[in-house]
């Protein structure tokens, strides 16, 4: 294996045993063998369920992948044959350096041993020596934040504790690879936002991140890379923006319509992500978002908008009913589409519809958002949720959004959508992720997201 890839699986593959009756195991024990010496055609009294089939990927060294997948598409399986824990029945799996892992809740402990002699046991079954990790334990009580609970039984500790013990072990044996799945969703917001910091100073460091999650935006904002997994088998992978799209689009899907077209979305032309490769993304560390104010006019008052049309190279299209957006772009007050906008300036997100008769109005709502170019939402916006609950009974309108540009320097895109809110499951008619791809400008440099016109004060008191 190259001195470069840090994971390398080849054809893996998981196969069960399925048995309907609890005596079926005896009888495949037995039965089969008595078969054979009699010359006779075997029986099985099972059925072969195939949990992974012929997966293969590589992980380069300093590299964070996300595995992304329904629950039962074989990630747990996965990971748990590249740390060792569960043998493939075929395929090959190579890593190089110390795994440790976050896998199911508990995994790896002791319930009767306390959360110390637990950390004493998981270093030792990493090969970490004894007195380093003793030289550490100060730091993994600290990050850890279980106190004096540390020496208690952990049969005693809660969901949370488990977590904040695994986790704080498993990055303080100076792993070569760390594997995290979905461990840290039992976690408290506070400890969750800890543990993504570490994880983005570990993978600085050098160490290959195997994580997964069912949260897309912390998978792209974490990882280089996604694998999408779906019945066992790898449907896609690549850049984390574009794979992550179209599982989106997978998962919005009805569940009957997304089986059959399962063939379909496996053949998908990796579609580029515009830019993504050119141009560094800024990483928030604030989400407020801009007061929008939201208008509707007919499509007849908008008429210089009908020559813009959706940008030809979206990072995902879908819907129940597309073509019913006409046109989506960010613009200036006098309609004017712009690529660069300057920080402060008015804009307007202008979008034009048609929407057939069948379509109930009842529940109709037009949205939009705004995301970096690693799919996070920094804007968002929808009529459903900004007071106007009844869109026009007409064929096509149009619906704008206006607000102040507080984006600070930076590459962005479009995301538009018209959409069925009557229930929490909202339902899609169209849904565009890069309708339009422009930048913001700022004169000085900000840090965070946002940079709002800030007033400030001083006060002097007297003593």
């Amino acid at each position: 294996m190259s001195s470069e890839i840090a994971i390398r699986v080849e054809n893996l593959a998981k196969c069960y045993e399925i048995y309907d009756k609890p005596h079926d195991r005896l009888k495949q024990y037995i039965y089969p063998r008595i078969q054979r010496l009699a010359g006779l055609p075997t029986k099985s009294y099972h059925r072969k369920f195939w949990a992974l089939k012929d997966v293969s990927l590589e992980i380069r060294k300093g590299e964070t992948v996300g595995i992304i997948g329904r629950n039962g598409s074989g990630k747990s399986t996965l990971l748990q044959m590249v740390c060792g824990t569960l043998s493939p029945t075929v395929g090959v799996v190579d890593t190089q350096g110390r795994v440790a892992a976050l896998l199911e809740l508990g995994a790896g402990f002791n319930t009767e041993f306390t959360g110390r002699e637990n950390v004493l046991l998981n270093a030792a079954i990493l090969g970490f020596p004894r007195e380093g990790i003793l030289a550490k334990m100060d730091q993994i009580l600290a990050f850890s934040e279980l106190g004096e609970f540390i020496d208690q039984p952990v049969k005693t500790y809660s969901s949370g504790m488990f977590v904040r013990l695994a986790f704080s072990t498993a990055i303080h044996v100076d792993p070569a690879v760390l594997i995290v799945d979905e461990a840290l969703a039992v976690g408290d917001a506070k400890f969750q936002a800890k543990c993504m910091r570490r994880i983005k100073d570990i993978k600085q460091q050098g160490t290959s991140i195997l994580f997964v999650s069912h949260d897309v935006a912390s998978i792209r904002a974490l990882c280089d890379r996604a694998v999408w997994l779906d019945n066992g088998i790898v449907v896609d992978q690549g850049d984390v923006f574009p794979v992550t799209g179209r599982y989106m689009e997978f998962m919005f899907k009805d569940d009957l319509a997304a089986s059959d077209n399962l063939a379909e979305s496996r053949s998908l032309e990796k579609k580029s992500t515009v830019l993504h490769a050119t141009f560094n993304s800024i990483e928030p560390q604030s989400e407020a978002e801009p007061t929008t104010e939201v208008s509707i006019s007919t499509i007849e008052s908008k008429v210089e908008s009908s020559k813009y049309q959706l940008d030809s190279r979206p990072v995902t299209h879908w819907g129940s009913n597309k073509g019913i957006i006409l046109s989506a772009f960010v613009c200036d007050l006098q309609g004017f589409r712009k690529d660069v906008f300057v920080w402060g300036d008015w804009i307007e997100v202008n979008i034009d519809v048609h929407i057939p008769k069948e379509i109930p109005r009842e529940h109709l709502s037009v949205a939009f958002s705004i995301k970096d170019m690693k799919g996070t939402d920094l804007v968002v916006s929808t009529t459903h949720d900004s007071g106007i609950k009844q869109l026009p009974d007409i064929d096509r309108f149009n619906v704008s959004f206006r607000m102040s540009n507080l984006l600070i320097t930076g590459m962005y895109l479009l995301v538009v959508a018209v959409e069925n809110r009557q229930s929490r499951d909202i339902h899609y008619y169209e849904y565009v992720e890069g309708a339009h791809y422009f930048s913001s400008l700022a004169s000085q440099q900000f840090f965070g997201v946002f940079q709002p016109q800030i007033e400030q004060f001083i006060k002097i008191k007297n003593d």
